[in-house]
C-alpha cells in the first residue's frame, strides 16, 4: 500500500513532537527529515548531529508509529564558494553517520548549478566537466556511506545538472556504487517546453530506474505567463490518476513525498490523494 509523507519543514512546526502532532492530525505517515529546518537545537554545520540527539528523534518517531521516508542534506557539489561545497559536504556525511539512528539509512541531495545560491539553469550544467564534477563529489559520499551501512539519494532536475533521466542515469551508471538510491521528482524534469511529454517521462524514469526508487516527490503546477508555477497537490495539471496507476505498477509500497505544499493545501492535498490510493 503507498503511504503519505511530507517534508517536515512544511508542517511549519519545529521539534520532534509537535512535528508527530502534525502528522497525526493530517493522517500522514511521516517525513522527508531535513533537521536542521525543522530542529530548533540543530544548525547547518558540522557537528551539529549527534547520536544521542539522532537517537532522542527517532525514540520519539518510533513510539508514535511514524518514520523517516529521507534524510535531506542537500547541497550545491557544483557551487563556486568551495568552502561551502566542503561543508555541506561534511554535512552529508554526518547524516550517513547517524543515518541509522536516526531511523533511515538514505540520505540525499540534488546536483546543484552554478548559478551558485540560485540552483536554476546555467548552460555550464549541461557540460561534461559539470557532470564530472558531480561525479567526483558523489563517489566520495557513496564510499563514506559503505562505512556506515547507508544510501546516497540522488535526484535530477531541469535547471540542475543531472538535468534530465538520461543524465543522472549516467552519472549513477559512471559511478558505479550499489548504494545509490533515486529521489524521483517528476516536476522537477519539467518546463514549459517539455510539459506536454510529463507522462512519457514518468513511464521513462520509472523504466529506467525501477527499484532504485526510494520515494516519489509529490507536486502540482499551473502554467502561469508561459512558465511552470508549483501549486498545491490536486488544483493543478498533474492527472494522479495516470500518475499514481504508472507509480503502482512498478512500485506498490511507493513512499509519496508531499514537497512545497503547505497550509490548507496540505488536508485537500492528503484527502485528494488518499482518494486516488484507495481506488488503485
Amino acid at each position: 500500500m503507498m503511504e503519505l509523507f511530507i517534508r517536515a519543514h512544511d508542517l511549519k512546526v519545529f521539534g520532534e513532537q509537535n512535528i508527530i502532532n502534525s502528522l497525526n492530525s493530517y493522517g500522514l505517515s511521516g517525513v522527508q527529515l531535513v533537521a536542521y529546518k525543522c530542529l530548533e537545537d540543530v544548525k547547518y554545520e558540522p557537528g551539529q548531529m549527534t547520536e544521542k540527539r539522532a537517537l532522542q528523534f527517532s525514540q520519539a518517531f518510533k513510539s508514535a508509529n511514524k518514520q523517516v521516508a529521507l534524510i535531506g542534506a542537500y547541497f550545491n557539489p557544483v557551487h563556486s564558494n568551495k568552502q561551502k561545497v566542503e561543508n555541506g559536504v561534511k554535512v552529508f556525511e554526518e547524516y550517513l553517520k547517524y543515518s541509522n539512528a536516526l531511523g533511515c539509512n538514505i540520505v540525499g541531495s540534488e546536483s546543484g548549478s552554478f548559478n551558485d545560491d540560485k540552483w536554476t539553469y546555467n548552460p555550464e550544467n549541461r557540460t561534461d566537466r559539470a557532470v564530472d564534477m558531480v561525479i567526483d563529489v558523489f563517489s566520495g559520499l557513496t564510499k563514506t556511506a559503505k562505512n556506515y551501512g547507508a544510501y546516497v539519494g540522488m535526484e535530477g532536475a531541469f535547471g540542475h545538472v543531472l538535468y534530465d533521466v538520461d543524465r543522472l542515469n549516467y552519472a549513477v551508471k559512471k559511478i558505479g556504487a550499489d548504494n545509490i538510491k533515486i529521489i524521483f521528482d517528476l516536476y522537477n524534469y519539467l518546463d514549459i517546453s517539455n510539459v506536454d511529454d510529463r507522462y512519457e517521462i514518468l513511464k521513462y524514469g520509472l523504466k529506467t530506474f525501477s527499484n532504485q526508487i526510494c520515494v516519489f516527490h509529490i507536486k502540482d503546477c499551473v502554467i502561469k505567463d508561459g512558465k511552470l508555477c508549483q501549486c498545491g497537490v490536486g488544483k493543478g495539471i498533474f492527472d494522479y490518476d495516470i500518475i499514481l496507476q504508472e507509480i503502482a505498477r512498478h512500485t506498490k509500497n511507493a513512499k509519496l513525498v508531499l514537497e512545497g505544499t503547505t497550509g490548507e493545501d496540505i488536508p485537500f492535498a492528503v484527502n485528494y490523494l488518499t482518494e486516488k490510493i484507495k481506488s488503485l
